[in-house]
């Protein structure tokens, strides 16, 4: 086709076998939107197009992928705020007709649907890092690297000592919202002989995400390369759950005593160091308190 339409975030250019998604920068763009700058999404990776109203005058064209065919959908597993998916195209009212007429171009030359066997849709490239609230992500493609934090981590994270993962060890990823009090990114392992911890700030193959740190922009895209990876290099299909931690123990374990002391004396050493407002302490201390 080589048609661009343009949106309010984003423009797309119609080929005759993908769509090329260049996103706009700009002080309204979404933040992933900008780390991701533009992805190519064949059309096997795509199993519908819809047309909805918007808010306040726009018209929402959107493309459905195919289960499993894009890394970044997987490990989000649902979590993304509308206004955060990458695969919605904002434009004004006015343009419906010309929308709906790319949404029939479109529709007529999909061929695929229903779960992909594979990921179709590039992964963002590695090396990758980003700080989490206890320690540094980093990953080079090959291997999983976490640095812990003296002012975040747990006595558990550095009884341990810092860690890295080899891909080939792993057999997924589990990808938690930061915009959810507390997300966190939690490597899944293939020796699952020893269960790992209910909680991620107890476990050292996991990073904790809250007051700030692990934003979407950093940690999805970065648990998205990640899961690529796995799936790249193995045949053990990928695992991706918000909703349950390693091993499907429920997150609502209760914490060791000492371990919840220690972390409001760390929040505490923050607070002093005005790294964390009167209201983040108060607000956080009183959670950490309620878990005993």
């Amino acid at each position: 086709m080589g048609d661009v339409l343009a949106g309010f975030h984003a423009a797309w250019e119609f080929e005759s076998d993908s769509v090329l998604i260049r996103y706009v920068r700009g002080i309204r763009t979404p933040k992933l939107f900008q780390a991701l700058g533009e992805r190519r999404v064949p059309l096997e990776a795509i199993e519908g197009v819809t047309l909805s109203p918007g808010k306040r005058g726009t018209v929402v064209l959107r493309l459905e992928p195919r289960p499993g065919a894009d890394p970044l959908m997987e490990a989000a597993a649902g979590q993304l705020k509308e206004s955060s998916d990458p695969y919605r195209l904002v434009l004004p009212a006015e343009r419906e007709t010309l929308a709906e007429y790319y949404a029939d171009e479109l529709r007529a030359q999909l061929t695929e649907s229903g779960p992909a066997e594979r990921h179709l849709v590039a992964a963002p490239e590695a090396p990758l890092q980003f700080k989490a609230y206890d320690g540094k992500a980093t990953f080079d493609g090959t291997s999983v690297a976490f640095r812990w934090f003296w002012t975040g981590a747990s006595s558990a994270k550095w009884k341990a000592g810092d860690q890295r993962f080899p891909v080939s060890e792993l057999s997924g990823v589990e990808w938690r919202s930061p915009e959810v009090f507390e997300g966190h990114l939690r490597l899944l392992r293939r020796d699952t002989a020893v269960p790992a911890p209910a909680q991620a700030d107890q476990d050292p193959a996991a990073v904790v995400f809250g007051l700030g740190y692990g934003p979407v922009h950093e940690s999805l895209p970065f648990a998205a390369a990640v899961l690529a990876a796995v799936r790249s290099c193995s045949a053990v299909p990928a695992m991706s759950s918000p909703a349950a931690g390693a091993g499907g123990v429920s997150s609502s374990a209760r914490r060791d005593p000492a371990d919840i002391a220690e972390r409001i004396r760390h929040l505490g050493e923050l607070h002093q160091a005005g790294l964390v407002t009167d209201e983040e302490f108060s607000s956080k201390k009183a959670e950490l308190l309620a878990e005993l």
